[in-house]
């Protein structure tokens, strides 16, 4: 049985899996919290006014089928390149040009596309709602295979010329062969009773692949072989109920040299040595949204709309802004010197990396944006819920 929990306002959405034996349908449960918004100690901060401090200018704007579509996906652009890659659940793939927002190459893949997109040199790797996997040529948008896994895959899968790397809804683990899409090993992960709906992205870094699971656990993959080299928990189940205990490492990671930093829901932050697994660092949080780095700092927004700067060499906290509460917030995205931020209302934030303090704010649409969004020197992309890809220049006012 497979349900929904919407927290209230509608705004960050958990969907939750039930393990439970020949039920698979969905059914919408409403809201979990039933009061007034002066009662409501999770009701969304009102935004204050700012002085806007950066000029934040619209380069282009170039539609991309049906966006996120129906199934709250969180398809994530690819930048390569002077080209930027980006897809829609109803199959439109696209590659444009970054400078002009022309695009360059239109396709339309028979698949529900629910997580993608992956990249390696000439291919791009999208995954299906149905299990499918496809790879098809970066220059032109042609299906080179498609191959099919047990459940429906929510992360971008990921490739190195000799194997692609897919991991599913359903806690497994894939490496299929990137000539033939052909499978070469799996690797099956406990699934808890209650789970987030979505997968954090695996990491591929010579011949280790990192992924994280709902069990609270991220494990180092030989690439070759799909055996384990080392496993690390996140975070341990703890409460009464089974929301309670939900330990999801869910959101995207982040890799800096031969140290992983990955965040957990109910459980903690942590930087962990990749050759060991030993975790060099831990804080506890609650989040879901993914982490990134910069500035000497690694960002994340909390469960709670709190988005916190914690120092790259476990010392303790830089900064915390909490003005963003409960507004259901995107990962935190630096981009020149400054930390970019999507709410629930579709509202782009504009922090300081230096203190976290607001500089700018606009507001690309009203539906929002679930995909991480991508960054390059002072341009900002963002791929909203219903299909808009955006190019803004952020640079500070003279």
């Amino acid at each position: 049985m497979r349900s929904v929990w919407r927290r209230s306002r509608g705004f960050a959405y958990l969907l939750l899996l039930a393990v439970l034996p020949g039920c698979s349908t969905f059914s919408k449960v409403g809201d979990f919290f039933d009061m007034s918004d002066d009662e409501d100690p999770q009701a969304p901060a009102e935004l204050v006014e700012i002085e806007q401090q950066l000029d934040v200018k619209k380069l282009w704007s170039v539609g991309v089928g049906n966006g996120q579509g129906d199934g709250l996906y969180k398809l994530q652009p690819f930048i390569d390149g002077d080209r930027i890659y980006a897809a829609a659940a109803n199959g439109e793939v696209r590659a444009i040009d970054r400078e002009r927002g022309r695009t360059l190459w239109k396709d339309k893949i028979k698949i529900g596309v629910s997580g993608g997109i992956g990249h390696f040199e000439n291919s791009l790797y999208l995954g299906g709602s149905d299990g499918e996997v496809v790879r098809i040529a970066a220059d032109s948008g042609e299906v080179i295979w498609q191959s099919e896994v047990s459940g429906e895959v929510l992360a971008p899968p990921q490739g190195n010329g000799r194997v692609v790397v897919v991991q599913t809804y359903d806690g497994k683990l894939y490496g299929l062969d990137h000539e033939t899409g052909e499978r070469m090993w799996r690797y099956d992960s406990d699934v808890p009773v209650l789970t987030i709906r979505g997968t954090s992205t695996p990491i591929l870094d010579g011949g280790v692949a990192y992924a994280g699971f709902a069990s609270g656990r991220v494990l180092a993959f030989d690439i070759n072989d799909g055996s384990v080299r080392w496993e690390a928990r996140i975070a341990i189940p703890q409460g009464r109920s089974e929301i309670e205990r939900i330990v999801d490492v869910d959101g995207t990671m982040t890799l800096m040299g031969t140290e992983l930093y990955v965040a957990s829901y109910h459980g903690r932050i942590a930087a962990l040595d990749t050759r060991t697994g030993r975790k060099i660092w831990q804080r506890n949080v609650s989040s879901f949204y993914g982490v990134s780095q910069g500035f000497g700092n690694v960002y994340l927004a909390e469960e709670t709309g709190t988005i916190t700067a914690f120092l790259r060499n476990g010392q303790g906290v830089r900064w915390q802004q909490d003005a963003l509460a409960w507004r259901g917030l995107s990962k935190p995205v630096p981009v020149s010197s400054y930390l970019a931020v999507e709410d629930f209302k579709g509202y782009l934030h504009f922090l300081s990396q230096v203190d976290g303090e607001f500089v700018a704010r606009i507001r690309p649409d009203g539906e929002g944006a679930r995909a991480d969004m991508l960054a390059d020197g002072n341009t900002l992309y963002v791929y909203t819920n219903d299909g808009k890809l955006l190019a803004y220049d952020v640079r500070a006012r003279s």
